[in-house]
């Protein structure tokens, strides 16, 4: 289990970032919050969560999820906790919605917000709050595709938004109809309002 890494960042996007450390690069997935937080940095240490992927009980593969800090770690592993929860899910959730207002909505039994997250329904979002009431209410309120470096911000949003798993074309109308309305100045701003019309 790998518990953190620190290092250099050497290529940075809003779902993931290549993270050199020992000589060895790492890509490590992360949520729109963590890319918020470590945007302008260069070096930096990420709390870690190693996803094994598996088909007909064999491994297929491991996901490295990277957190800025250990209230996000701890939130995003009580959510995969969740049946019909996965890595995918939880990270959408993440980058929808800061920590905070997640587990406010589970301590709220808010089941309208969180059902506004893509690929959780009703029954899910009834699970999730039946599940992790209990547990978010004991945590802590402290607070692979190719990118290249020149991308637009329009292009920045398009390629995390598929990423997440949304439909390039709806991701592309949606991400047109915000810059031509104006309601986002930055990358980050431009993600989350399309994650609420997605």
């Amino acid at each position: 289990m790998i518990a953190y890494l620190s290092g250099k960042i050497t290529f940075k996007s809003p779902t993931h970032i290549f993270l050199e450390t020992g000589g060895i690069g790492y890509m490590v997935k992360i949520s729109l919050n963590t890319f918020e937080r470590i945007q302008h940095l260069d070096n930096c240490l990420l709390q870690t969560s190693l996803i094994v992927k598996s088909e007909n009980q064999s491994v297929s593969g491991f996901e490295l999820y990277g957190f800025f800090e250990e209230q996000e770690k701890d939130l995003f592993e009580k959510l995969i906790s969740v049946s019909g929860v996965g890595a995918s899910t939880a990270r959408v959730m993440l980058s929808s919605f800061k920590p905070d207002e997640i587990r406010m909505a589970i301590l709220g039994e808010n089941e309208a917000l969180i059902q506004s997250i893509k690929g959780i329904g009703p029954k899910s979002a009834k699970r999730i709050i039946l599940e992790l009431k209990d547990k978010v209410g004991k945590m802590s309120t402290d607070a692979v595709l190719v990118s290249t470096p020149n991308n637009t911000m329009k292009e920045e949003a398009l390629f995390a938004l598929v990423a997440l798993g949304f439909n390039k074309q709806a991701a592309e109308k949606v991400v047109a109809k915000l810059q031509s309305n104006g309601d986002a100045r930055n990358v980050e701003g431009l993600i989350k309002e399309a994650l609420k019309l997605l």
